[in-house]
């Protein structure tokens, strides 16, 4: 187990996780101990998704359109847009 001292520590720790070095356990002073899983994201898993669902593929094709033309919002903005009123049962 490693004892770190800084988020520079953490941060270095972290970067060299890889697929066979996925589990590292770190102690923080003052915070206890942690246990931290690298799970990898599957970057085929999206393409193999857009391929078995046309519909998906269309969303994704007027999603991105709408977002050049400047349609689309950010989570900031949506937040914003909401009120007290939206929450009421």
């Amino acid at each position: 187990m490693q004892h770190l001292r800084s988020s520079e520590e953490l941060m270095k720790y972290i970067s060299s996780m890889n697929r066979d070095n996925s589990v590292c356990q770190f102690f923080i002073p003052g915070k206890g101990r942690f246990t931290l899983v690298l799970q990898e994201e599957d970057q085929q898993s999206i393409h193999a998704d857009v391929m078995a669902n046309p519909e998906l593929k269309q969303m994704i094709s007027e999603s991105r359109e709408q977002y050049k033309q400047g349609l689309g919002m950010n989570t900031s903005e949506l937040l914003k847009s909401f009120s007290p009123q939206d929450f009421v049962k």
